[in-house]
């Protein structure tokens, strides 16, 4: 039986009425986003039609997922919001941190010892205001919400970009900041720019070495790494009810990488079969009941150009094994010689190193039953490892039946090394390197859904390659990058030469899923007694201090902190990796502000100009005295400046040390919202060509900012060493409410003035 199934019944006897209202209120046929959209109304009944990409509207999520390195700050956040218990069903799940080294047993002992204050924190903060806890090792947050949490038509959001992944199963699920959380969990209304729609129209069928993981792929090289800002990402056609649901949910997980809000599949039988395997019949009974409102109306698939913003088309027949990368999600090259020749004029390393298989994105028993049917053929064959080969199971579920099934020990016997059922690798928890700032120069591929500089290993040397589970395993037998398992041969260790049969597996265990403890803890039915503890000499938790309002004379004579150069994602704001031991500790964490930002005056990381000294120093340092000596700074950046995780530290962490603004060319939509949410101006030069403005000395005045308001730019005095002047303007998206935020000092400020009245 699912959990929280009264919570889905509701919303399907609630959904017919109101999304028939939608309709009339729209006055056409609807897309299934839209349908969700409406029937999740903060007011309830639709009353109007609201335009994309421009309106912003109050909705009211189902629930809300949270993983251990964002929920330690979104929970701090609501401690403070004065609230007995969430308002919805709300999880934690324990999954970032636990680091892969020598294997699962031994990585999740070391885990338990060395977080164990983290784990003891988010377990009672979970038993005081009634959030599921999945343990350790239970697995990683968006396979599990696949297997337990997720159902079609609901709406989800979570404190990870890659909510986006329950998508598989027909949601619009929504990777948010932990204060976007934290206002559903006081039960209040989430607020969201109603979305563009993006549709892709998939024909044609997958098979042979074609995988789901390589539509996403090719998604990511058509839209780009910013083409899906501010849209949902709706698929429907043949294709793509031919597809598993597990399929479906990599697809919409690396949706996050085109920066889009979410993607969605329309329900079909793949998403029942899943709903009935993972013991929850009574949601896909629930479902059948209104099948027609859960995918879109027949009009809009008849004719899509007609009701989305923009139509893809993909034939998946047509379409081949892709590898992307390296350093970015949306750089795709197909196997064999094109990667031959763009390596070789790119210079990247042809051989293969490491070879990793898991992640939220592919960590399924299909995905692992396909791998290792690639595996069982180099046993079969006589082949050996090329690369070493690392595999992460997506739940305690998903390990404990692919072990039952023998599919984990094919890769065992070969050499594999089987981690943790947790993040690892796929977000820098990995300890490939004694000193990964000199490592060498390498190739690695994985089935993740990120492969930004530094972003597995810490290594900026590292190229990392994203690519589907069985091309990984595939390429582990080789040691090549290039290598094209449809054409090329391998030599066995006796010398013959042996091509790999495609690729087989199975949707779902054939016996079913089976698993003895599945790591989940329910919290007390009453955790008003429960104490919560935070050592004031911890240096991994610390209880948050509200943020003081910046007031309209701290953003005169501001100075520049850092001008970004090129990408500027949130792993260069926050880096991962061993930085997420701090992430329940704001000032220890905020020692890693944009360390990983290249500066464009020099073009180094972590090394700007302090000017109050001139001379050259790290980031948090520098701007540590600028907070000292009481002087708010800018930060200058280039374009969809804050792509990747939701992580709200790299909003947080510069508001703790006195960054007032972040002026760019295009925002990532969750991070601009973060700096909304934590009280900081996030703002967008009106002429792009004003970067190059800048000046490594410049003094900062707004000069109108006692007029912000809605649909208005400000005016930004930009004064030069020299004593040179250009006058400016940035433009915003802040609302009204959203204004109030950022003058009562953050969105958290407001709540606790509002519980308190």
């Amino acid at each position: 039986m699912a959990f929280d199934i009264d919570m889905i019944k509701k919303v399907y006897a609630q959904m017919a009425e109101r999304v028939d209202k939608a309709r009339e209120v729209v006055g056409r046929p609807l897309t299934l986003s839209e349908k969700i959209l409406y029937n999740h109304l903060w007011d309830g009944m639709p009353s109007k039609a609201f335009a994309r990409g421009k309106d912003y509207v109050d909705f009211a999520p189902d629930r809300i997922a949270c993983q251990d390195a964002t929920a330690q700050m979104a929970l701090l956040q609501f401690m403070q919001a004065g609230k007995k218990n969430v308002a919805v069903p709300t999880t934690v799940h324990c999954d970032h941190l636990i680091q892969a080294k020598q294997g699962a047993k031994q990585d999740l002992k070391r885990a338990n010892e060395t977080s164990n204050e983290v784990f003891d924190f988010l377990g009672s903060v979970s038993n005081k205001y009634g959030i599921g806890f999945w343990a350790p090792g239970a697995g990683i947050i968006h396979q599990v919400v696949l297997e337990n949490y997720a159902f079609p038509g609901g709406m989800m959001i979570g404190t990870d970009s890659h909510t986006v992944n329950a998508g598989g199963l027909g949601m619009i699920a929504i990777g948010v900041g932990g204060a976007d959380a934290v206002d559903v969990m006081a039960g209040m209304a989430w607020e969201l720019k109603f979305p563009k729609l993006i549709g892709v129209k998939l024909t044609g069928k997958l098979s042979g070495w074609t995988a789901p993981k390589d539509v996403i792929l090719k998604v990511a090289e058509i839209l780009t790494a910013k083409g899906g800002t501010g849209a949902v990402v709706e698929y429907f056609g043949p294709g793509a009810t031919s597809m598993s649901c597990t399929g479906k949910g990599t697809i919409c997980n690396m949706g996050a990488e085109i920066g889009a809000t979410t993607s969605t599949f329309g329900y079909d039988d793949s998403m029942e079969r899943y709903l009935r395997a993972t013991d929850r019949a009574d949601v896909a009974d629930a479902a059948n009941k209104v099948r027609p409102y859960l995918t879109a109306d027949k009009e809009v698939y008849e004719n899509p150009e007609t009701y989305f913003d923009q139509v893809i088309e993909i034939n998946l027949s047509e379409l081949g094994p892709l590898l992307n990368g390296p350093f970015t999600p949306d750089l795709s090259t197909k196997v064999g010689k094109d990667m031959t020749e763009k390596a070789t004029k790119n210079d990247w390393p042809m051989q293969v190193e490491w070879s990793l298989i898991g992640s939220c994105t592919n960590s399924s028993y299909e995905d692992l039953s396909r791998a290792s049917s690639v595996a069982q053929q180099a046993l079969d064959k006589g082949l050996k490892l090329k690369t070493s080969l690392g595999i992460n199971p997506g739940s305690e579920q998903v390990r404990y039946t692919t072990e039952r099934d023998g599919i984990l020990g094919v890769f065992e016997k070969l050499g594999s090394t089987i981690f943790t059922n947790a993040c690892g690798p796929c977000i820098g928890q990995w300890a490939r390197y004694e000193d990964p700032k000199n490592a060498p120069k390498n190739s690695i591929v994985h089935s993740f859904n990120r492969n930004f500089a530094k972003r597995a290993d810490g290594n900026p040397n590292t190229h990392a390659f994203v690519a589907s589970p069985e091309l990984t395993a595939a390429i582990a037998l080789s040691g090549r990058l290039d290598f094209n398992p449809m054409t090329d041969t391998l030599l066995t260790e006796d010398g013959k030469e042996v091509k790999l049969d495609e690729p087989t597996g199975w949707e779902l265990p054939p016996k079913g899923f089976e698993v003895e403890e599945n790591g989940y803890v329910a919290p007390h039915e009453d955790g008003s007694g429960v104490q919560i503890k935070v050592s004031d000499s911890s240096e991994r938790l610390q209880l948050l201090t509200p943020f003081t309002p910046i007031k309209d004379s701290d953003l005169q004579g501001m100075k520049l902190l850092i001008k970004a150069f090129g990408k500027c994602t949130t792993d260069h704001i926050s880096m991962a990796g061993p930085w997420l031991r701090f992430r329940g500790h704001l000032d220890n964490i905020s020692n890693n502000c944009l360390i990983g930002a290249v500066n464009a005056f020099g073009k180094k990381t972590n090394f700007v100009k302090s000017q109050l000294t001139g001379e050259y120093g790290g980031v948090p340092d520098t701007q540590r005295e600028y907070k000292k000596a009481g002087i708010y700074t800018v930060v200058v950046g280039d374009h969809n400046y804050g792509e990747g995780s939701s992580r709200e530290h790299a909003a947080m962490e510069p508001r703790h040390l006195g960054v007032a603004a972040v002026i760019v060319k295009s925002f990532a939509r969750i991070h601009e919202t973060n700096l909304k949410k934590q009280g900081m101006l996030g703002l967008t030069f009106a002429n792009e060509a004003d970067y190059d403005l800048i000046q490594e000395d410049d003094t900062f005045n707004f000069i109108d900012i006692k007029d912000f308001k809605p649909d208005t730019p400000l005016t930004v005095e930009i004064v030069h060493a020299d004593g040179s002047k250009d006058t400016i303007k940035v433009n915003h998206t802040y609302n009204a409410a959203q204004i109030l935020w950022y003058r009562k000092g953050s969105a958290l400020n407001l709540i606790k003035e509002q519980n308190a009245a």
